[in-house]
C-alpha cells in the first residue's frame, strides 16, 4: 500500500506514534488509508450538510474494509459573493483548493481519496487535484437544492431572486413582492436548483466517470444522497483495489464525452473554464475549436432553468444524467468504451437506463435545437474566442446590431442600469473584469438579472471579459479573450462603436477599421493593477487568458 511508508518497518516507528495519539490502532492501521476531503462549512448552503456526507461516506469506507481519514477543503458561496468585492475571491479558490488538497494527499501518502465537493469553484478544484495526485478517487456531491414555491403555487429559484431585484428597480415588483422570493428561493440546503454552475460541475463529473450515478442530480435532502455516499465510500475500495487512478478514467476521449454531455443538458458558460483547466491537469489540452464542432454535432435535450422552467429534481426523476447520456448513444455521440469509477465501462452502466420524462429530457429525434447548449464566438473583438450559452437566449438576440455602452467595472455597469440609463437595442460592454484585470474574472449575475428583471433580455446584449453565473440567461457573452488588461481588443471599444453579434454563425465583432484599431492601440495605456498586495496580486501575475482555462502559469 501506498500508506506503508507512514505504517510499516523501523523507519516508521515515529510516524506511527503519530497515528496512535490520533486513536487509531494497530488493526486500523492495517487496512487502505483513504483520505476524505470534506468541503463542509456554516456559510455556503451547498455545503451545510456535507459533514453527514462525509459520516456515511466514511460508513462506507469501513464496510468496505478501509481507515477513513478526514481533512477539509475550502468553498465560497458565489451567491453571497455576488455583487461586491467578494466575489473577485471566487474563481481563484479554484487554485487555492487544488493546491492544498495536494499538499495533504500527498504528505500523508493515502492509498485512496473520496472527495466530497459540491459549489461551484469546490468541485473543479478538487477535480484538478484529483489529477495531479492521481491516486484512486471518487466524487460525492451534496446535492442540489429543492426547487422553491410562490405563494400561488408556481415554483422558483435563485435566478428568479436575483430577477425580482431587476423587477423592483423597473417598478415592476414592489418590495413585499421581492421578500416573498427572498423567503421561497432557496428552500432548503443544497447546490441551487437550476443548471447553474455547481450542479454543471457535478453532473459532468458524473459524465466524465468520476462519481457515480446520481451525483448530479439526487437532491441534498434525499435519504438517497447519503447511501450514495455510503456506496462511494465502498466503492473506493474497490477501486484501489483495482488500482485505477483518475488519469485512466479522464481521458482526452473522456473530456470530449463530457463536453458533449454539456452541450445536451445546457450546462454553464463556466464549464467552458473548468474542463480545460482539469484537463490540463492530466496533460490534455482542450481548446475553444474544439468546443465548436461538439457543439455543432450535439442536440440540446434539457432546457432547465435559467434556459426553462424544469429543475435538479425534474431531472433526478427523468433518469438524470445516465439518461442523457443514454439518449445520445444512440446517435453514437459518446465513446462508450471507456472505464469509468463503477470499475465498468459506460456502455455498461448504461445498460436499462431509460428516459422516464420526455418533456424534461427530450428525446435525441426531438431536441430544443439541433445544436448545443453553449457556442463559442469569434471576431475582431475577440480574437481567441468569447462564450454564450445560446439555450438561453431569446430567438430574437441570436443575431443581434447596437452602440456600444461602454463600463469599466460591474458597479458602474449596474448603476447605470437601475438608473435607467439601458435602453433596446444597445450592448452594454463590461471591461477590465477578466482573470487578470479583475483580478479573478467575477461573475456577472446581478447585471444580467437586473437586465432581465427590467423586461429588457430580448433587447440588450452583454459583453465581458469577466465571466457569468450559471443563473445567467439572455445575450450575455463573457470570457472574451483576449481581455483589456492583457491589451485585448475588448479595451479599445468606445462608446458608440455599432457591436455586430451572430451566433449561429459564432462570430462577434466591431465595426471599426483595422486602421482605426490600430491608432487606438497606439494610444492605449495598460491601467494600474486594481490589486496590488496579498493572494489576488500574486494570482493576476500567473493566471492566463479565460481561452485556456484560467490556469495559472508558473
Amino acid at each position: 500500500m501506498r500508506s506503508d511508508i507512514l505504517k510499516k518497518g523501523m523507519p516508521a516507528a515515529p510516524n506511527r506514534s503519530l497515528l496512535y495519539a490520533l486513536g487509531y490502532t494497530k488493526e486500523e492501521l492495517e487496512k487502505p488509508l483513504i483520505g476524505v476531503v470534506c468541503s463542509y462549512n456554516e456559510i455556503v448552503p451547498g455545503h451545510m450538510n456535507l459533514d453527514k456526507i462525509a459520516e456515511a461516506v466514511k460508513a462506507g469506507i469501513r464496510a468496505a474494509g478501509g481507515t477513513p481519514v478526514e481533512f477539509p477543503a475550502i468553498a465560497v458561496c458565489d451567491g453571497i459573493a455576488m455583487g461586491h468585492s467578494g466575489m473577485k475571491y471566487s474563481l481563484v479558490t479554484r487554485d487555492i483548493i487544488a493546491d492544498s488538497t495536494e499538499a495533504m494527499a500527498q504528505a500523508h501518502q493515502f492509498d485512496g481519496l473520496v472527495m466530497i465537493p459540491n459549489c461551484d469553484k469546490n468541485v473543479p478544484g478538487l477535480l484538478m487535484a484529483a489529477a495531479r495526485v492521481n491516486v484512486p478517487t471518487i466524487f460525492v456531491s451534496g446535492g442540489p437544492m429543492l426547487a422553491g414555491t410562490m405563494n400561488d403555487g408556481s415554483r422558483t429559484c435563485l435566478s428568479h431572486m436575483f430577477e425580482a431585484v431587476g423587477a423592483y428597480y423597473a417598478g415592476k415588483l414592489d418590495e413585499a413582492g421581492v421578500e416573498e422570493y427572498e423567503n421561497n428561493a432557496c428552500p432548503t440546503c443544497g447546490s441551487c436548483s437550476g443548471m447553474y454552475t455547481a450542479n454543471s460541475m457535478n453532473c459532468l463529473t458524473e459524465a466524465i466517470g468520476m462519481a457515480l450515478r446520481g451525483n448530479g442530480t439526487i437532491p441534498a435532502v434525499h435519504s438517497a444522497r447519503l447511501r450514495l455516499a455510503k456506496h462511494a465510500g465502498m466503492k473506493i475500495m474497490e477501486l484501489v483495489e483495482k488500482d485505477i487512478k483518475p488519469r485512466d478514467i479522464m481521458t482526452e476521449a473522456a473530456f470530449h464525452n463530457a463536453e458533449t454531455i454539456d452541450m445536451a443538458l445546457g450546462c454553464s458558460t463556466n464549464t467552458m473554464l473548468h474542463l480545460p483547466a482539469i484537463a490540463h491537469e492530466c496533460g490534455i489540452e482542450i481548446s475553444f475549436d474544439m468546443s465548436n464542432e461538439i457543439s455543432d454535432r450535439t442536440p440540446n435535450l434539457c432546457h432547465l432553468a435559467p434556459a426553462g422552467f424544469t429543475y435538479m429534481e425534474d431531472l433526478e426523476r427523468a433518469g438524470g444524467v445516465y439518461a442523457v447520456m443514454k439518449e445520445l448513444t444512440k446517435k453514437g455521440l459518446l465513446d462508450t468504451s471507456l472505464i469509468t469509477c463503477t470499475g465498468k465501462t459506460i456502455a455498461e452502466n448504461l445498460e436499462g437506463v431509460v428516459n422516464r420524462n420526455p418533456e424534461v429530457i427530450r428525446p435525441i429525434e426531438n431536441p430544443y435545437t439541433p445544436t448545443g447548449g453553449i457556442a463559442v464566438l469569434k471576431g475582431n473583438l475577440a480574437p481567441d474566442g468569447c462564450v454564450v450559452k445560446q439555450s438561453a437566449v431569446a430567438p430574437e438576440m441570436m443575431v443581434h446590431e447596437g452602440p456600444a455602452r461602454v463600463f469599466e467595472s460591474e458597479e458602474d455597469c449596474i448603476a447605470a442600469i437601475y438608473a435607467g440609463k439601458i435602453v433596446a437595442g444597445d450592448v452594454v460592454i463590461i471591461r477590465y473584469e477578466g482573470p487578470k484585470g479583475g483580478p479573478g474574472m467575477r461573475e456577472m449575475l446581478n447585471p444580467t438579472s437586473a437586465i432581465a428583471g427590467m423586461g429588457l433580455d430580448k433587447d440588450v446584449a452583454l459583453i465581458t471579459d469577466g465571466r457569468f453565473s450559471g443563473a445567467t440567461r439572455g445575450a450575455s457573452i463573457g470570457h472574451v479573450s483576449p481581455e483589456a488588461a492583457s491589451g485585448g481588443n475588448i479595451g479599445l471599444v468606445q462608446e458608440g462603436d455599432i457591436i455586430s453579434i451572430n451566433i449561429p454563425e459564432h462570430t462577434i465583432s466591431m465595426k471599426v477599421s483595422d486602421e482605426e484599431l490600430a491608432a487606438r492601440r497606439a494610444a492605449w495605456v495598460c491601467p494600474e493593477p486594481k490589486v496590488k498586495t496579498g493572494y489576488l496580486a500574486r494570482y493576476a501575475k500567473m493566471v492566463s487568458s479565460a481561452d485556456r482555462g484560467a490556469i495559472l502559469d508558473f
